[in-house]
């Protein structure tokens, strides 16, 4: 390529730079590739790209508008702001269907022609529009609509005459009334390029003379709630308000020093005000003879001590109230009171003041004031860690429920309780079911029934637990009557403390079977074998006492061997039976450890942990001579014993000191050989295992007391199945929940 080419091209890509207004490069030569040129050529054959437009050339964002009723006219100033976008002069539309006295642009008259004025852009503008309108009246009404601006908001503040004159505007909302001078002023917010209509109640009539204002005279009654937390001090003040001579239209409250106002409500209450050393409530309703306040307060506090001054009227006459102190979290508070307070029992307060406590209460007082007093406390507190506690635990409980043919049910429910303070037991108890009875360790309490709900006391008077011990209550519950076949259900009720195991035994008519079992709690054949724990005693492993149960011949005796630390065997009568909750009290002579355990519907026992030594067995149940055996234990595996007790009374105690048979281990893997002559033990298995009925059938003596209490104990009259079949449920842990079972039935 020659170079006046080259220059050629150069010439006519500076021409194209020179179009698109770019930076020309300094003359000479230069050489260029094809590539490079023919991109040149392409850029300067291209026409430059137009210039973005604006959507829109101009935008109104906001218009305050600022009025006054005077006479029949109705005036004021706008205040409009906005933005034009596109260049040169626009004509925007400001304000429409009202009289423009004066407009200006930045200290400048602006002409308007039509509500609209001619604005250079792009450019922001604030433009201040003086304009009127008439006033409409009417007998009783005085009214105007006021065109609204089309703009992004719209706000409204109207000064019209009279005090708490009631303005009313459609469409827009109110959002602030006050009075002061005669005259009442709103602030709305209106909606945009949408004409509002706005009218109030206006008198035609000449002003009638000034009236002379009567002396007001009121009374005043406070109670005051103070709360001590970890951040901050809370007052609560519920104010009464009599009002005995005048019409006051508003009250002033002393506002401590420090003291933030959080909240004030009341039912005659129109607005309040906060003054530097007062509140001022203002009432919509002057002719009011009472009124209510409820005022609270706060101040951040983190100190261990504080002055509270107390919430007083201006002005009453007379001025009386009450005072309590509560703490948050666990706190020892001392009170010292001032200006007239003085010291209350707790229980004397007002129960709506009471009401308003949410923590414990530690001091009450209450006062008249005087003119020259200002009553105060000094608190002073010492703050605890928090802790936990659970004031009531069940173990266990141990329900009983009797089925009729008439499908009444009627249920015992006891519980092994451990309880540290709580008073009563709240029951949900079924519809249409009610408590016929409760006890508390034995001894007889009247149920309580409250709006939600019923209650069972857990406390007597003089009794004072050291340890667990039982609850009882009997409810009767109405259901359908049985037919040939069909359905039923059973409830227990929602109880407010934690149980750790529920054992349900349900006894239905002989005439009817049972089947298809369903519900919350689980068949009793399902779970292994349970071994109640007295007090302080140690958990069993409940798969090693199915193994026991699996005696074979007399001579010897074969049964599968216990775990190391393990003690266990049956406990019966001499026939050979079952004896069930018999006591079994196991001392470790050498170290005064004492275990303790129940036996079970089996009569089998079982302690675990048990250390080698000398061990004295104890065994014991109501009807029966107690029976003591001292026997060596070697810890490195388990020892069974089994005990025969004789009838008698329980104060009469056989000892044994013939010492028992040794276990020998002929397969530790497998079997333990008891090669004694221990004919007494070897019977007493033997009997136990053949007596035992099945765990989910077997009748517990639960059954026949309570049908015995039914005939001439329960206040009630209702015939219960003396023949029948029981079932047996279980549900662990039940922490305030309802236990439901259902099942199908036929007659046979």
């Amino acid at each position: 390529m020659s170079v006046r080419l080259l220059l050629a091209a150069l010439t006519v890509s500076a021409a194209a730079l020179a179009q698109t207004s770019l930076p020309l490069p300094a003359t000479g030569n230069v050489t260029l590739p094809l590539e490079d040129y023919n991109k040149l050529v392409e850029l300067a054959s291209k026409p430059p790209k137009p210039a973005d437009m604006p959507p829109f050339p101009y935008i109104v964002k906001t218009a305050q508008m600022n009025l006054q009723v005077a006479g029949e006219s109705v005036t004021g100033t706008i205040a409009i702001e906005g933005e034009v976008f596109a260049k040169g002069d626009r004509k925007v539309p400001l304000v429409s269907g009202m009289v423009v006295l004066d407009a200006q642009q930045k200290g400048r008259e602006l002409p308007i022609d039509a509500g609209a004025a001619v604005l250079s852009g792009p450019a922001e503008f604030a433009v201040t529009v003086e304009a009127g309108l008439p006033l409409t009246i009417e007998p009783g009404r005085a009214s105007f609509t006021l065109p609204v601006p089309a703009a992004g908001t719209v706000r409204l503040t109207l000064s019209v005459p009279g005090d708490q004159t009631q303005v009313t505007l459609s469409p827009g909302l109110i959002t602030s009334r006050a009075s002061q001078d005669g005259r009442t002023t709103i602030e709305a917010t209106l909606l945009p390029g949408k004409p509002a209509l706005i009218w109030w109640a206006a008198r035609l009539s000449a002003p009638s003379p000034p009236v002379a204002p009567k002396e007001v005279r009121f009374v005043s009654d406070v109670k005051t709630l103070i709360s001590v937390n970890q951040a901050e001090l809370a007052v609560a003040a519920l104010a009464e308000i009599t009002v005995v001579e005048g019409e006051p239209s508003q009250f002033d409250v002393h506002l401590p020093e420090g003291y933030e106002l959080t909240g004030v409500t009341g039912p005659t209450l129109l607005s309040s005000e906060v003054q530097p050393k007062a509140i001022r409530l203002i009432v919509r309703a002057p002719a009011a003879q009472n009124h209510q306040f409820l005022i609270s307060l706060a101040i951040a506090n983190t100190a261990t001590k504080a002055e509270v001054p107390l919430v007083t009227f201006v002005g009453a006459q007379r001025e009386t109230g009450e005072v309590l102190v509560e703490g948050e979290g666990a706190m020892e508070l001392t009170a010292a009171e001032h200006g007239g307070l003085r010291r209350m029992d707790l229980k004397e307060t007002s129960p709506t003041l009471r009401s308003l406590a949410r923590a414990p209460l530690h001091a009450a007082f209450r006062y008249q004031k005087k003119p020259a007093e200002m009553p105060a406390l000094s608190l002073e507190w010492v703050r605890f860690p928090d802790s936990s506690v659970l004031a009531a635990v069940a173990q266990r409980a141990e329900v009983t429920t009797l089925v009729t043919s008439e499908g009444r049910s009627l249920t015992e429910v006891k519980l092994t309780l451990k309880n540290q303070a709580q008073p009563f037991l709240k029951v949900a108890l079924p519809a249409g079911a009610s408590i016929l009875s409760c006890e508390v360790a034995g001894e007889k309490v009247k149920p309580v029934t409250g709006a939600d709900g019923s209650r069972v006391p857990l406390l007597r008077p003089g009794f004072r637990p050291a340890d667990a011990y039982v609850v009882s209550f009997v409810f009767v519950h109405a259901g359908a009557p049985f037919e040939k076949k069909g359905g039923a259900e059973l409830s227990l009720p929602k109880m407010d403390v934690p149980i750790g195991l529920v054992e349900w035994e349900v006894f239905l008519p002989q005439r009817y079977k049972v089947a298809d079992f369903g519900g919350d709690a689980l068949s009793a054949r399902l779970l292994p074998a349970a071994v109640e724990s007295a007090p302080q005693a140690q958990l069993v492993d409940h798969n090693d006492i199915e193994t026991i149960a699996k005696l074979q011949s007399p001579n010897p005796v074969v049964v599968d061997p216990l775990r190391p630390g393990q003690v266990g065997g049956f406990i019966a009568d001499p026939a050979g039976g079952a004896i069930a909750r018999a006591d079994v009290t196991v001392l470790h002579l050498g170290t005064g450890v004492t275990l303790q355990a129940f036996t079970d519907t089996s009569g089998r026992w079982m302690v675990a942990n048990v250390p080698s030594g000398r061990l004295r067995i104890m065994a014991s149940a109501s009807g029966f001579r107690a029976t003591a055996r001292e026997i060596d234990h070697d810890a490195g595996r388990g020892s069974w014993f089994s005990l025969a007790l004789q009838v008698g009374s329980v104060s009469e105690t056989v000892e044994v000191t013939a010492s028992a048979p040794r276990l020998e281990t002929s397969n530790a893997a497998t079997a333990i050989v008891i090669t004694g002559n221990s004919r007494e033990s070897q019977q007493v298995e033997r009997a136990s295992r053949q007596n035992a009925a099945p765990k989910d059938t077997v009748v517990s003596l639960n059954v026949a007391d309570l049908q015995r209490r039914v005939v001439g104990v329960l206040p009630i009259g209702m015939s219960v199945p003396h023949t029948g079949t029981a079932y047996h449920f279980a549900r662990p842990l039940v922490v305030d929940e309802e236990t439901r079972l259902t099942f199908s039935y036929r007659s046979k």
